[in-house]
């Protein structure tokens, strides 16, 4: 199933964390808080501003962001978990 958010939303699929700490310990996953880092799937077409202008996204398709903690709505698609959310809920994007 193709999904392609609207307007200033992004499509977002959470990259998983490390099973263990910088000093090798590793970290059950009962004690594993949800990541925050994240791949962008898909982005919408941008904002439209007073005069009925498109402002594009700062983020595109394969871009690795990292965004908050509670940002955007959970939803399943094809039995996998993804995220919608705004662009004004990613805080950064990653640059290697």
């Amino acid at each position: 199933m193709n999904v392609r958010p609207l307007n200033d939303r992004v499509l977002v699929k959470r990259l998983e964390e490390e099973d263990k700490t910088a000093g090798g310990i590793y970290i059950p996953d009962s004690a594993k808080e949800k990541p925050t880092r994240g791949k962008v799937i898909a982005a919408g077409s941008g904002r439209a501003d007073d005069d009925g202008n498109r402002k594009p996204l700062d983020v595109k398709a394969g871009d690795e962001i990292l965004f908050g903690k509670y940002a955007g709505t959970e939803i399943k698609i094809d039995g996998e978990e993804l995220i919608i959310m705004r662009e004004d809920d990613i805080l950064a994007v990653v640059e290697s």
